[in-house]
């Protein structure tokens, strides 16, 4: 079996990416299924498991992958066999059960991620519970690896724990990640008007052609007061975030009172400045969000397969250029996602 793996913890990422031969298929435990990948796409979090995650002791080499998309040709034990043949997209949030404990009402939700944990969708084949695989029938694989966690994501920034609302004002930072892209095409889908901001005016032209009301670019300098000129002085309702640090203090003070800032990463640090003077005068929500589960998996995928919102791709690479492919990624230079073509 073919696989990409991260050969050894480093950074840069991308050095230490190969695509071996040779591998040991996996076989699917019980209630999993075995999947023929036929596409799979990069995010973020490969090259933070090829940098070193804290608190994940990972072995290498590692072959990371949280989307993928594919069919099944084995089942394990439990698994109905009406799995066998299907077309399925991964949602690599694998919830685990809550351990009670004494000291908490709740056990709270708790997450297990394939392509971090374990082994993920960089090969030949993936095994996953049958619980995290949904059936995409005939739609093609490369874009529906290049939607799957990304949009989960987005869905749940936005729908579940903002609880967007149609007509909003969203604004979207750092956009040409996956995850920026996906914020703006659910935002676009509820009707809403979006800001994005980016460090480069090419990625801004690229999102205004694909619906963005207003680009900003993030030359270092504060742009709030021109996206809340932009509003009428009234600020936004929304603020969906992944960069941090860098752009936190401004998208603070673009949200108008009772807005809600929501993040689901900080690519550019987490020990952000923020103003609490101007979060508890206006009633500002600040919220956390990651991943979504099965539920949310259905309902933005349902997107995908009705045409409604098509992923913006960057690249597309054979598993032999899956350096070049890290290389692409690690630039920061992409829009859109970058994805592994293994048909």
């Amino acid at each position: 079996m073919k696989s990409i793996v991260i050969e050894r913890q480093g950074n840069p990422v991308a050095a230490n990416v190969s695509c071996v031969d040779g591998v040991d298929q996996p076989q699917p435990r019980a209630g999993e299924a075995l999947v023929r990948t036929e596409a799979s796409a990069l995010n973020s979090l490969d090259l933070w498991v090829g940098r070193g995650l804290p608190g994940i002791e990972t072995r290498y080499p590692f072959s990371s992958g949280s989307d993928g998309a594919g069919t099944i040709v084995a089942v394990g034990q439990g698994v109905d066999p009406a799995w066998q043949g299907r077309r399925v997209l991964l949602n690599a949030a694998v919830v685990q059960q809550p351990q009670p404990h004494p000291d908490r009402a709740e056990a709270g939700e708790d997450i297990s991620m394939i392509g971090e944990h374990v082994e993920g969708t960089m090969r030949e084949f993936f095994t996953a519970p049958v619980t995290n695989l949904l059936d995409i029938g005939n739609t093609d694989a490369v874009h529906a690896a290049a939607f799957g966690l990304t949009h989960l994501t987005a869905w749940r920034m936005l729908v579940t724990r903002a609880r967007l609302r149609a007509g909003s004002t969203v604004l979207v930072t750092g956009i040409g990640g996956g995850v920026a892209l996906a914020l703006l095409h659910i935002a676009k889908h509820f009707g809403c008007r979006v800001v994005v901001t980016s460090r480069h005016q090419s990625k801004l032209d690229r999102a205004l052609a694909l619906g963005a009301d207003l680009g900003v670019l993030d030359d270092g300098s504060d742009w709030s007061r021109a996206v809340r000129a932009w509003t009428g002085r009234r600020g936004i309702d929304v603020v969906a975030d992944s960069v941090g640090k860098a752009v936190h203090l401004q998208s603070i003070k673009c949200l108008v009172r009772g807005g809600v800032f929501v993040t689901c990463g900080a690519t550019t640090g987490g020990d952000a400045t923020t103003d609490l003077t101007r979060v508890f005068w206006n009633q500002l929500s600040i919220l956390g969000s990651t991943m979504g589960d099965m539920s949310e998996f259905r309902a933005v995928t349902t997107l995908l397969q009705s045409g409604a919102i098509k992923p913006v791709l960057d690249s597309v690479h054979a598993p032999s250029k899956a350096r070049a492919a890290f290389e692409r990624l690690e630039s920061r230079e992409q829009f859109g996602k970058v994805v592994i073509d293994w048909r």
